[in-house]
């Protein structure tokens, strides 16, 4: 893989040049043209599913303090071994070093810079007693052995820099002697939500100080709760936390936002409300935070603000109650006067900045894709960012804050062969109007070479998103290119509760789960057919979670669809009130419970409708899906059944909400698009092809040909 491109010579030197050879290039091309393999003459070729484990992931960059140095992370994935191999790579942000390797095959991970940008501190598993540790290392930044800086006996959980960098705070879960001593000795049952435990076993979670000079672990709180984020103020004298008081899965909006002085331990509470606030972060006064939080009177569903409290005197203020869109990532300007912070709009993402004093929002980026900051220099005027868009793989980039593009240097190009090899689809934003004066808009993925200007109608694919807080994003997605290769026209809309525009729309489907929504995707295939890009006889759909329940209920409701994909999906909110997490149905989208509102608890269940399913249907899910319990699949697949609809259920053993192995996550890929050619194309014979085999696999097959 290439990090950085050839550099440029003079366009008068290589003009000449060109002048002198070109007659000859032209002249050997011509004779070697006919004896290129056919596939080097042939245009690039359609995406495949294939494609996304050979797709190399960029990540993790972290630039040091003083803005001279990055380290960032590039993933590679193994399908048939089923692997991941991840290196560590050193650059610097003006492209005067060449990136290299910095950490050995032993990797690491957690990378933070000192505060001098002279080392870097990572965790790495070491061998302690016979097991794995993972312990803290710290490598210096021009080369050389790593030192390892801690000899724990068992791992301790996550851990921060102090911001001085003289000592470390490690997060750490509880450990019970006795009860461990039970479990070994077979009593492992649980008492479900009783002190940590909810539905499966837990633990509480507390503070600790670490020395790294003298080695000492020294403890500073011990309550039964759950810590959830934290922060060490400037002057590395007090930590700033949220917590719950309890591990529960329909409880987060007891988060509240707690103080700590290192030196006495004494824990001083923040906030006491029925609304959660989380991500704290110190102001440079050492006095002031900002944390987030949708409201401090409720628990609400909305994109949430930024808001600022005076640690002495506990009073607050909104700081972005005027802005609408999305929020994350708060972090300050030395000087205390700006807030920097992802934002963006729509099916953009990009860095923005707001002034504490007068509430004034600026976009730094201009971008119709998606801009991700992971990290600022200590100044907050350099910056390192991954960059992407439908047609363009994430890489990391260099940039600075004045805009000015000679500024910005692309680090890496970690996937080349997709220029050089694949036809890609193109994308553009949609919009339509729906129910209650709603407008709504999506991404519209079309095949490669599809004439906008004169559209033939094809078969159209609607994607539905999870969430329902969740947004289809202008991405690279190798998902999106495939079907966009396959002839398939993409619609992938933001109904009302999606994230990254009002609050207004994201609070569309209170109460209202199955309706205003529905009929937000069925007005976007609507006017993809006037438009003349969709054939209405060849329309289908798939999703997954929030877009597996709502892609369930839609099949109950319309017959308009020829085939159907739902992937961990709850098809009967009542059965899944127990086992499954519901705060948000109880508050927001259906409410009450099936006891005080029965009625709406059914009537807004796939499983009530599907009598009136005649869509043909794929049914996907995990076996180990504690977030929508597999039996909901497992419901509504059989009632399809029951009432003769054509319909396949594949269960994936050992997989949580979302698939993790590479070759379930093909077979979820290719199921999809054998039941989508089948039913939509009528393909009844179509095969993807087959997966790639091990070497050694191949030379059988090769020789048992030669038997043969």
């Amino acid at each position: 893989m290439n990090h950085r491109g050839p550099a440029v010579r003079s366009r008068s030197l290589l003009l000449a040049t060109l002048i002198t050879i070109l007659p000859l290039l032209l002249a050997m091309l011509i004779s070697i043209l006919p004896l290129l393999p056919a596939a080097a003459q042939n245009e690039r070729r359609p995406m495949g599913v294939d494609d996304s484990f050979r797709m190399v992931s960029v990540g993790g960059a972290v630039i040091s303090p003083d803005g001279q140095w990055v380290i960032y992370s590039l993933r590679e994935r193994d399908y048939v071994e089923d692997k991941t191999k991840t290196t560590w790579w050193l650059a610097s942000p003006d492209g005067a070093t060449e990136p290299f390797q910095f950490i050995g095959e032993a990797g690491g991970s957690g990378f933070t810079w000192a505060p001098d940008s002279r080392s870097l501190y990572f965790s790495r598993q070491k061998e302690v007693g016979g097991k794995k540790v993972n312990q803290i290392f710290q490598m210096p930044l021009m080369g050389g052995e790593a030192l390892v800086l801690t000899e724990f006996k068992e791992s301790q959980g996550s851990w921060t820099l102090s911001p001085d960098g003289t000592f470390f705070i490690f997060r750490k879960t509880e450990k019970d002697e006795d009860l461990d001593k039970e479990v070994k000795a077979g009593y492992d049952h649980i008492y479900v939500n009783e002190g940590p435990n909810g539905q499966g076993r837990s633990t509480w979670s507390n503070l600790w100080h670490f020395d790294p000079e003298s080695k000492e672990m020294t403890r500073l709180t011990e309550r039964e709760w759950s810590i959830g984020g934290f922060d060490i103020s400037s002057d590395s004298k007090r930590i700033v936390l949220s917590a719950r008081p309890d591990n529960l899965r329909n409880t987060g909006g007891l988060s509240e936002l707690y103080l700590l002085d290192i030196g006495t331990k004494e824990i001083t509470r923040l906030t006491e409300n029925e609304s959660p606030e989380g991500g704290p972060v110190w102001a440079p006064d050492n006095r002031q935070i900002v944390f987030r939080a949708v409201s401090l009177e409720e628990w609400d569903a909305g994109n949430g603000d930024f808001w600022m409290m005076d640690t002495a005197t506990k009073e607050v203020r909104n700081l972005t109650a005027e802005h609408e869109g999305p929020l994350g990532g708060p972090l300050f300007s030395p000087d205390g006067r700006y807030l920097y912070y992802s934002g963006g709009w729509g099916t953009a993402r990009y860095p923005q900045r707001l002034e504490i004093a007068t509430g004034r929002i600026e976009n730094l980026a201009e971008t119709d894709g998606l801009m991700r900051v992971s990290s600022w220099s200590k100044d907050r005027q350099t910056i390192a960012y991954s960059y992407q868009d439908f047609t363009t793989p994430s890489d990391l980039y260099i940039g600075t804050l004045d805009g000015r593009s000679y500024n910005q240097y692309r680090v890496t190009e970690a996937n080349p062969w997709i220029t050089e090899e694949i036809e890609l689809g193109s994308v553009e934003v949609v919009q339509w109007q729906s129910r209650n004066g709603f407008t709504i808009e999506g991404l519209l993925h079309l095949p490669p070479g599809y004439d906008t200007s004169d559209p033939t109608a094809i078969p159209l694919l609607l994607h539905i998103h999870g969430g329902p807080a969740g947004a289809f994003s202008n991405s690279f997605s190798v998902t999106n290119q495939v079907w966009a290769g396959l002839g398939y026209a993409q619609l992938s809309p933001n109904v009302r509760g999606s994230t990254g525009y009002t609050d207004e729309l994201m609070r569309g489907n209170i109460q209202d789960i199955g309706g205003g929504d529905y009929f937000d995707l069925i007005n976007g295939v609507d006017a993809m057919i006037e438009r003349g890009v969709a054939h209405e006889d060849s329309l289908a759909l798939n999703g997954w979670s929030y877009g597996g329940i709502l892609g369930g209920w839609t099949v109950t409701q319309t017959d308009r669809f020829k085939a159907a994909s739902v992937g961990a999906m709850v098809s009967d909110w009542t059965s899944e009130f127990g086992p499954g997490f519901n705060y948000d149905v109880t508050l927001w989208y259906i409410g009450g419970d099936p006891w005080s509102n029965p009625r709406e608890w059914r009537e807004k269940s796939p499983l009530t409708h599907v009598d009136q399913v005649t869509t043909p249907t794929l049914v996907l899910h995990g076996d180990n899906d504690t977030t929508d319990t597999p039996a909901q699949s497992m419901n509504f697949f059989a009632g399809l059944q029951q009432h003769g609809v054509p319909t396949r259920y594949v269960r994936f053993p050992g997989e949580p909400h979302g698939l993790g192995k590479m070759k379930h996550q093909r077979v979820r890929s290719t199921e999809e698009i054998e039941w989508m050619q089948k039913w939509v194309r009528g393909l009844t014979d179509y095969e993807y092809p087959a997966p790639p085999k091990k070497e050694e696999e191949k030379e059988g097959e090769k020789e048992g040909e030669g038997e043969r």
